[in-house]
């Protein structure tokens, strides 16, 4: 959203209405904060009254400026309390503190309350269905996530929406028990938007939205077991993103895809074709440690541990955070692979340590499971 999105010109009217700060979640100063805002995604952007901190409306995932546009609008109105006059913006209204508030259940029923009321042609109609599919996910409520992608796809089909909801309908589909009489037809149904929303080319919707449809459907296709399937897709992901990567304007535009890049790479079995990539953004990008925390993934499914754990070593250089211990997990699998589990182990303990240290807004009982697991797994018999 940096690289693409903040930069653009249109958004210049809105530079008296709003004061913009962006938040480091992996320092410790910013715990506190993390922790009050509820912020379970990243990114998630919120629209705060300054007249009390409230938090007066929240966004979930990326966004195109057009879509940002409309949020700042909505935003606005969320802050001074006067909804819309009709019963669709005054339920989205609810519905928005609720979800403000992390009260998703309850947000969510709000939503869908707007939606039902909505007129034809309500403008907020997109950016509600996108909050209720969230707010439903989060709330465990598949089925009624894959009804409501059901119902808004056609009306969302030709809008920047059109990849949220293919992807949120997709991904409650998956989430359903594998007895539900329907999971396979809804499974295909979401499939077929997802692959209509990729085909159409005329759709402006973020590359980040566009390449999160591509994960979506090598899950389904794993889950059918079709191994080929999953890597033709791999491979439609991987020439999406080199062309996006092709036609980046800067460094940190380019580098914007390196993630995606070495996970689609990964997928096909093809690790090394993500060592030149990775190279450049760290010699573009010197202070980033996500360059050389790529590299140590890459070099590792390389088996090439002692670059593998060059490469750590300047990403934890780098690194501070939360974000340390996925870092750490990395470099004892690393170990791990080169046959030296006692450095595994140490490596585990560390992260384990410096897992219980953070404090209460960065904390995270289950990655802090996930480590105890692993430690335990490499614990002599």
């Amino acid at each position: 959203m940096r690289a693409y999105v903040f930069t653009d010109p249109a958004l210049t009217r809105h530079a008296g209405r709003f004061v913009w700060l962006e938040l480091d979640t992996e320092k410790a100063k910013n715990a506190e904060i993390k922790k009050r805002l509820g912020i379970a995604a990243l990114p998630t952007y919120f629209v705060v009254d300054p007249a009390d901190e409230r938090v007066a409306l929240r966004w979930v995932g990326g966004f195109t400026v057009a879509q940002l546009d409309r949020l700042l609008d909505d935003g606005a109105v969320a802050v001074s309390g006067v909804p819309g006059g009709g019963a669709a913006d005054s339920a989205l209204s609810r519905a928005d503190r609720l979800y403000a508030a992390g009260d998703n259940a309850g947000a969510a029923a709000e939503y869908e309350r707007a939606l039902a009321s909505a007129p034809e042609g309500w403008p907020s109609y997109a950016r509600a269905v996108d909050a209720a599919l969230f707010a439903l996910s989060s709330a465990d409520s598949f089925e009624a996530a894959t009804r409501l992608a059901h119902a808004a796809f056609p009306r969302v089909a030709h809008l920047p929406s059109a990849a949220s909801v293919a992807s949120s309908g997709l991904e409650a589909a998956l989430e359903l028990p594998r007895t539900h009489p329907q999971r396979r037809a809804l499974m295909a149904e979401f499939e077929q938007d997802a692959r209509a929303v990729l085909a159409d080319s005329t759709l402006a919707i973020a590359a980040d939205d566009r390449s999160g449809l591509y994960t979506d459907l090598m899950d389904a296709r794993k889950e059918l077991m079709d191994l080929d399937g999953t890597r033709e897709v791999a491979g439609q992901w991987a020439a999406f993103l080199e062309r996006e990567a092709a036609a980046a304007k800067t460094p940190e535009q380019r580098a914007v895809f390196d993630s995606h890049r070495l996970s689609a790479y990964l997928e096909l079995g093809q690790p090394e074709r993500a060592i030149p990539m990775l190279d450049a953004s760290e010699r573009d990008l010197p202070g980033d440690y996500n360059p050389p925390a790529r590299l140590a993934v890459a070099y590792r499914a390389l088996k090439r541990w002692d670059d593998a754990l060059a490469a750590s070593d300047r990403a934890l250089e780098r690194a501070y955070g939360p974000r340390k211990l996925t870092l750490l997990a990395n470099r004892s699998d690393i170990y791990a692979g080169k046959g030296d589990r006692e450095s595994a182990r140490k490596t585990l303990e560390q992260a384990i340590a410096l897992a219980e240290s953070l404090p209460p807004g960065q904390q995270s009982p289950g990655t802090l499971a996930s480590l105890k697991k692993k430690l335990e797994a490499l614990k002599p018999s």
